[in-house]
């Protein structure tokens, strides 16, 4: 089932959600409903069975995720999430293990509709990507300093947080737009990138003038080993390079793609051609972020 793209009524409540509720781990039908409608704002797909899930790896609207240095899975029947939702995964599984000394397990991550256990929320997130559940650690500093973060993440406005009981667990959804510019912010100027084959970790460093290192820190990434379709983030330089690759998702629009990247339709139109605002999935748009006003 694919949601459209519709006013959400509920548009006020979202925006004033994360301001007025208390920092908690406690979950609510009002959060529940809050990550439900984040997900139709932004145009997710809600996945039915496991036989979707092929082609929105191929198009690059999910990723794979693989265990790392930092992360194990824990029979995770489908270890697929969104860009956003993996790198925040990444990026906490670093500064876990970095603070605690072992790796983050995760759960589960992508959950077809068809596969939802019976006590699921009817309006969850985990069919389209956006959620983690993570295994609550039996260290008391190590819970301590989970739960600390991702209250200070959930204060943000970029995620929201519950513990859950029946199995133990930290369900963790993921607002993607919130994050990415939350990663922006904390990396001052940056750039997406999407994988393309052929492409090399250290070829991408060499053509955008950011380091193999740096690259890594900032996508929460161990070893060399990139997707085809992956989004990378690119930390500014002076000699990054001045466009970048968006392959176009279900449910994007110029207009979408031109608010995420600071740029204008016009503009967009005008780099790749384009004498319409149509769009086709899959598509390949050349885009220089920033430059709106």
């Amino acid at each position: 089932m694919f949601v459209p793209r519709l006013a959400i009524l509920a548009l006020t409540f979202a925006a004033t959600f994360h301001a007025v509720q208390a920092q908690t781990l406690l979950g609510s039908s009002d959060s529940v409903q809050h990550q439900y409608n984040v997900a139709v704002q932004d145009g997710f797909e809600f996945i039915e069975t496991g036989s979707q899930v092929a082609s929105l790896v191929d198009s690059g609207a999910l990723l794979r995720v693989r265990e790392n240095s930092n992360i194990v899975l824990h029979q995770v029947s489908y270890p697929y999430a969104l860009p956003a939702t993996k790198l925040l995964l990444e990026r906490l599984g670093g500064q876990y293990r970095r603070a605690c000394g072992e790796k983050l397990t995760v759960t589960s991550l992508l959950r077809p509709m068809d596969q939802q256990p019976a006590n699921a929320a009817s309006r969850s997130v985990h069919p389209a990507g956006m959620a983690i559940d993570l295994r609550i650690p039996s260290r008391g500093r190590c819970r301590a300093w989970l739960q600390q973060t991702l209250l200070s993440l959930e204060g943000t406005g970029v995620l929201d947080v519950t513990r859950e009981r029946y199995p133990p667990h930290y369900h963790v959804a993921v607002f993607s737009e919130p994050y990415m510019d939350y990663v922006a912010r904390l990396t001052n100027s940056i750039r997406e990138y999407f994988v393309r084959r052929g492409d090399t970790l250290s070829g991408i460093a060499t053509a955008t003038g950011v380091s193999v290192a740096r690259l890594r820190e900032v996508n929460g990434i161990t070893g060399d080993f990139i997707n085809v379709g992956q989004q990378l983030l690119i930390p500014t330089t002076t000699a990054a390079i001045e466009k970048v690759s968006y392959k176009v998702r279900r449910g994007d629009t110029l207009w979408h793609i031109a608010r995420r990247f600071n740029t204008s339709v016009n503009r967009i139109r005008s780099q790749n051609g384009l004498t319409s605002d149509l769009l086709t999935i899959n598509q390949v748009l050349r885009i220089t972020p920033g430059g709106s006003s």
